[in-house]
């Protein structure tokens, strides 16, 4: 017997309300209207195409998950699309079979590890030795065909698709890709990791972010398998270690090492990705560091105008919308900190365009990205900051991270410290590392010192207020 189908739309409504951020939630799913169910199919109707690819792209778990458990297996969803323009009006529709489970194409296959000696054996299974699913955590969509080729990242790209071809056997091992935030590093790691499963389907991939790792090891401690962590790292093939700043501890820092050594001397390779080269990291032990230049270090930039205008060419290309080139190149030459934040203003103007069903011409672009660029703070980072300190007092930040105590430099870095914690989200720990490599309560000492000379020394706080009109502009 069929439910009905409001019912089973408004229950799947409440579990997805709790799963998705507010302003998702009422972009994406309050405009959704249910329209009928029949034979497990349950047709929803949606505003546009851009909508339908949209959930498609990005909702379809959650549906996924939503729909199978208000109707079980097999379920099947159909999308009804308003077309609305000057020469048609109807519906287009789209049935798509809810996937069972989300599970990625790219799998790794089966690997043998040792049994524990109080593990249970199995009779049908050689003994000592049991084969092992490793989920190589790859995103299809972060293939090399989607990554843009420019002037910001040629080396990278190309160091990248030839350690893809020859895994291991180049001498870029570890392959090391760095740049600041939005710029493709983990696209770019994956890739390689994807084109490694085309070309070498026998060889275990495992892409990893360090905090993940970091955790799994705590719980490998905790549970005594201290052991099984580092025989289970041992075994892979290729190993993609995203935002390796983030290993901060002694202890992970030190199984790292040794994870590390077994691979590369077994000519597996090591893929890492930071927001930093070797060189500026900070809080990392020697040991690893030295180890991180082995191979090849290879920056992304941020992306130029002519790659910023293949970007969106590519993007909306691959959604099947059609832009004028004015608009893609008033976009192109209005966001160009990073390409997280170019992608997200073309979905935020095509979003506004579905939504109140205006047209998208050079005016609405124009409205809808000078809001946004105007509304988008730039992040300011610490090196930032003690660049333009440094510029400031004509000195070489060599000097500012150095450990003198000349009044003036003292001077400078208690400054860089101040503007560091009023305009950074950084702890005082970090603030202290990264200048100077001091600690936290000399960030302290330094911001009171500093709030003092303001409020006391007129010619220093000009210092303070004309820094300051630099780090805004």
């Amino acid at each position: 017997m069929n439910k009905d189908y409001k019912i089973v739309w408004e229950n799947c409504m409440k579990i997805i309300k709790d799963n998705v951020p507010t302003i998702s939630f009422r972009t994406w799913f309050e405009p959704i209207v249910p329209i009928k169910l029949e034979n497990n199919v349950l047709t929803i109707q949606v505003p546009s195409q851009f909508f339908y690819e949209y959930l498609e792209e990005h909702y379809i778990d959650i549906l996924g998950k939503t729909l199978r458990k208000e109707l079980g297996e097999g379920v099947k969803l159909e999308y009804s699309i308003v077309m609305e323009n000057n020469s048609y009006s109807g519906n287009k529709q789209y049935t798509v079979k809810i996937p069972t489970q989300n599970k990625t194409n790219i799998q790794n296959r089966p690997v043998s590890v040792k049994i524990e000696e109080n593990t249970i054996k199995n009779p049908f299974v050689i003994p000592g030795i049991k084969k092992l699913h490793v989920d190589p955590q790859l995103n299809q969509d972060n293939s090399f065909d989607n990554f843009i080729e420019g002037e910001c990242n040629r080396l990278a790209r190309s160091a990248g698709y030839a350690v893809a071809n020859n895994p291991g056997g180049t001498a870029f091992n570890p392959l090391f890709i760095y740049g600041d935030s939005g710029l493709g590093k983990t696209h770019l790691a994956q890739a390689i990791g994807i084109e490694v499963k085309k070309r070498f389907p026998e060889k275990t991939v495992l892409y990893v972010n360090s905090n993940k790792f970091q955790t799994q090891f705590t719980e490998a401690i905790r549970n005594n398998n201290r052991n099984d962590f580092v025989h289970f790292y041992q075994m892979i093939d290729v190993l993609i270690i995203d935002d390796i700043h983030w290993l901060t501890t002694e202890k992970t820092q030190d199984i790292f090492f040794h994870i590390f050594n077994h691979l590369h001397q077994s000519g597996k390779q090591i893929i890492l990705t930071s927001d930093k080269p070797p060189v500026e990291l900070q809080g990392i032990e020697q040991r690893l560091l030295s180890r991180f230049k082995w191979g090849l270090s290879a920056d992304l930039s941020k992306p130029d105008y002519q790659t910023r205008i293949s970007i969106l060419k590519k993007k909306t290309y691959n959604d099947g919308i059609v832009l004028s080139d004015e608009v893609i190149e008033y976009i192109a030459s209005h966001v160009t900190t990073n390409i997280r934040e170019l992608e997200g203003a073309l979905i935020s103007l095509l979003a506004q365009s579905t939504l109140n069903k205006k047209e998208i011409t050079i005016d609405l672009t124009k409205q809808i990205i000078d809001k946004l660029v105007k509304n988008t703070k730039r992040e300011i980072s610490i090196d930032y900051i003690q660049k333009v300190v440094c510029d400031y007092f004509n000195m070489p930040m060599e000097l500012l991270k150095s450990k003198t105590r000349k009044r003036e430099i003292v001077q400078a870095r208690q400054i860089a410290m101040f503007f560091a914690k009023s305009m950074t989200k950084s702890s005082l720990v970090t603030i202290g590392t990264q200048i100077g490599n001091k600690d936290h309560a000399t960030v302290l000492h330094a911001c009171k010192t500093v709030n003092n000379l303001i409020d006391t020394d007129k010619s220093f706080r000009v210092y303070i207020d004309e820094i300051e009109k630099k780090l805004k502009l």
